[in-house]
């Protein structure tokens, strides 16, 4: 099931590996739409702004596991371009050491610290208790996080983009049942909303761990590949740490955002999260084209093969475009419909404020799949640090808007997004032309010289 995306027509490969990892991301939100449509329409929109106003803080932390084991993968994709089974296994093992003591370290830390996270994000008095059982639940079960998360960016890393996919289907399934059961059967409330994500999310990191246990010969350890070693420790802290950082970057200007609309009332808070979680599922695409790019390069960029860099690029932004269109038009016939999902018949007078955030933020979709192709592509390229530069630029923007919302309102809010996208692109896409020169010239150098030589 490996998948070895150095050769044949950029297009059809990224699409072929890029769909699966589709169909992941979508599964994947669909424990957060499940869990959100559950809590909205049983428990009232009180519980859905409580588990809403944790959107934030929960992006940041998830979302440094989440890039921490992407970047543990990068080594992962090189090596296995280069044909060089030893050292991919000595990295495998590596990140697992690094896992291990990162995930034990973060889930301590983060329990420890998640009452005064929430007083600091001027959280409702209404909506406090919930939203500290909802995100103190989820902290708990972070080791789950980083489970899956490591082993399906192994997985992708050797071209197997389909194992992801599937435990994460068989999770989700699980994930509904669960959410019935412990809200609806056992009157659990948000604290059984988060229970059911990490059991599931538990369940797809232990289906992804026995495949590659059982999978692949070329994983087949000895001894001396779980021996750590500094140098690859090193390499690995270097590609995973700036991009578990450039998540939380990035997050810190949600969690001021967050802050800034918590203070608006629970009303607007409500309708954020509705927003949001629409936004999120049609925003799968991007992050799927984001993960493609990161494999692809990294392959590429092992195997040497520098002129389908370009290639891939051209055609993963052609499919960026389309689909931007194609998500606009979405929004603009069923923005109201998909964000009742979200709601009960109570709320439904927060339709126009979803709508208004909704629209505003799709008609900068394009600046979304440039951020991702772009970003994650080079990270796969090797130069992870340089590509976190753009999340602190995304951080900045979020931070500039949040302080106009208490001036300006909720509109103000709405566009912090795309002006986050719009500052990430004016440095990712010159970044990216100077990362490719940085790896051609040495090479462009050596071919001057033998034909010299000749």
């Amino acid at each position: 099931m490996t998948k070895d995306l150095t050769k044949g027509r950029p297009m059809p490969q990224i699409l072929s590996f890029g769909i699966p990892v589709l169909f992941g991301y979508l599964f994947q939100q669909l424990y957060s739409v499940v869990d959100t449509a559950i809590v909205g329409k049983t428990l009232g929109g009180a519980a859905l702004a409580a588990v809403g106003s944790t959107g934030s803080i929960n992006f940041l932390v998830v979302g440094f596991c989440c890039g921490i084991c992407a970047g543990f993968a990068i080594p992962v994709a090189q090596q296995f371009g280069a044909g060089n089974n030893q050292e991919l296994r000595r990295y495998v093992t590596g990140g697992v050491w690094l896992s291990v003591v990162i995930g034990a370290a973060l889930t301590a830390a983060m329990a420890l610290c998640c009452d005064g996270i929430l007083t600091a994000m001027n959280t409702p008095a209404d909506i406090y208790q919930r939203a500290y059982v909802y995100i103190q639940t989820i902290f708990i079960g972070l080791p789950a996080y980083v489970l899956y998360n490591f082993c399906a960016g192994v997985l992708r890393s050797l071209g197997d983009s389909r194992t992801p996919v599937i435990w994460l289907v068989a999770a989700s399934l699980v994930n509904i049942v669960l959410d019935v059961v412990f809200i609806l059967t056992f009157r659990m409330d948000v604290f059984g909303a988060a229970l059911a994500t990490v059991l599931s999310q538990a369940l797809a990191g232990v289906g992804c761990l026995i495949r590659l246990v059982r999978g692949y010969p070329i994983l087949k350890m000895d001894r001396e590949d779980w021996i750590p070693n500094r140098s690859r420790l090193g390499e690995l802290c270097l590609m995973g740490l700036p991009m578990g950082l450039q998540y939380s970057i990035t997050a810190i200007g949600s969690v001021m955002l967050q802050t800034a609309v918590n203070g608006l009332g629970t009303v607007y808070v409500t309708a954020v999260t509705a927003a949001s979680k629409v936004s999120m599922f049609l925003c799968c695409p991007f992050d799927a084209m984001g993960c493609t790019m990161a494999t692809y390069g990294g392959q590429n960029v092992g195997a040497a093969k520098w002129e389908r860099l370009h290639q891939g690029v051209r055609a993963c932004v052609t499919l960026g475009a389309i689909y931007s269109g194609i998500a606009l038009v979405v929004l603009l016939l069923f923005s109201n419909p998909l964000t009742m999902l979200f709601l009960d018949e109570g709320s439904a007078e927060l339709l126009p404020l979803a709508r208004q955030n909704l629209l505003i933020t799709a008609s900068c979709y394009f600046l979304l799949a440039l951020v991702n192709i772009f970003r994650f592509l080079i990270q796969g390229m090797g130069f992870s640090p340089l590509a976190t530069l753009a999340g602190v630029l995304e951080m900045a923007a979020r931070a500039g808007i949040s302080c106009l919302v208490p001036v300006f309102g909720f509109t103000a809010a709405c566009f912090a997004s795309p002006m986050a996208w719009l500052l990430a692109d004016v440095f990712l896409v010159p970044a990216y032309f100077y990362c490719y020169r940085r790896l051609t010239q040495p090479h462009a150098g050596r071919r001057k010289l033998a034909a010299v030589a000749r």
